[in-house]
């Protein structure tokens, strides 16, 4: 893959097995809190990974004791002096490389190794699926810095996750999720055994790599799409139409051939 041939400031990516990548935010030192660097570089990854016909799964976590800490609060001095349109600027270069992550055509996997604080939930958001390690926590930490956490999508996507009601609760007591109640409340997906976060992560990567790609990928298309649409006889159309386009390729005759002749499927995703 090309864009594993570049070395990045503020990430690692590394291909750990065939189609699936680990991508790491790389400040531990600042517990991976969010610089413009960083927004520039997740963005450029994201796109350059997305053009990788051999990929099939992103696993994303953060070096160190934390997931991400949120905007590096020593680099948000001068936001206030920024003007209006130069706080827009600000606010749409980070939106973009949130949104580079999340509109990756394949599954991103977002193994929240520690704290993911305000920008950092916002992050963890963008993934298809959250595993949380025993130590994870989670906050909309923007009131707590006078800011609204209308941020980034968090509004939009942690009411999804969440319901209006917990996510009310979050956003306006910035108030720390731990584990647990991350999982219970349907923010995590599940809590990890201590130190296997990224194992557990690797391993459900493992599974979707074993299926179909065109499935999986029109699969998160169709569910991206269907949380868009406002109705029922929207949401039918597009899934016929995926359903009509995957029968045309070479993967579904090869299921039902190796149903038949009881071995597993040899999926090429074309």
């Amino acid at each position: 893959m090309k864009s594993l041939d570049r070395t990045y400031e503020t990430l690692t990516v590394e291909q750990v097995s065939p189609g699936i990548v680990v991508l790491t935010l790389n400040r531990p030192d600042r517990y991976n809190a969010m610089t413009n660097v960083m927004f520039a570089e997740l963005e450029r990854v994201a796109l350059g990974l997305d053009q990788e016909d051999d990929l099939r799964v992103v696993v994303m976590t953060g070096a160190g004791a934390a997931f991400c800490a949120g905007y590096d609060l020593a680099d948000a001095e001068h936001l206030s002096d920024l003007g209006a349109i130069g706080m827009l600027n600000q606010q749409e270069r980070a939106a973009r490389a949130l949104l580079a992550v999340r509109s990756m055509r394949v599954p991103v996997i977002a193994a929240v190794n520690g704290a993911a604080a305000g920008g950092g939930l916002a992050l963890a958001l963008q993934a298809d699926i959250r595993l949380a390690a025993p130590e994870a926590k989670f906050n909309a930490a923007f009131v707590r810095i006078g800011l609204t956490a209308g941020d980034l999508g968090t509004s939009w996507l942690l009411t999804r996750l969440v319901g209006p009601a917990v996510a009310s609760d979050l956003s306006f007591t910035g108030r720390m999720v731990l584990a647990e109640e991350a999982a219970r409340i349907g923010l995590a997906n599940s809590v990890a055994e201590p130190g296997r976060v990224v194992d557990d992560a690797l391993a459900l990567a493992g599974q979707i790599v074993a299926n179909s790609p065109g499935g999986v990928q029109l699969s998160k298309r169709a569910l991206h799409a269907n949380m868009e649409v406002g109705s029922y006889a929207a949401a039918i159309e597009l899934e016929n139409r995926g359903q009509a386009l995957l029968t045309r390729s070479s993967d579904m005759p090869e299921a039902l051939a190796a149903f038949k002749e009881k071995r597993r499927p040899v999926f090429k995703g074309e």
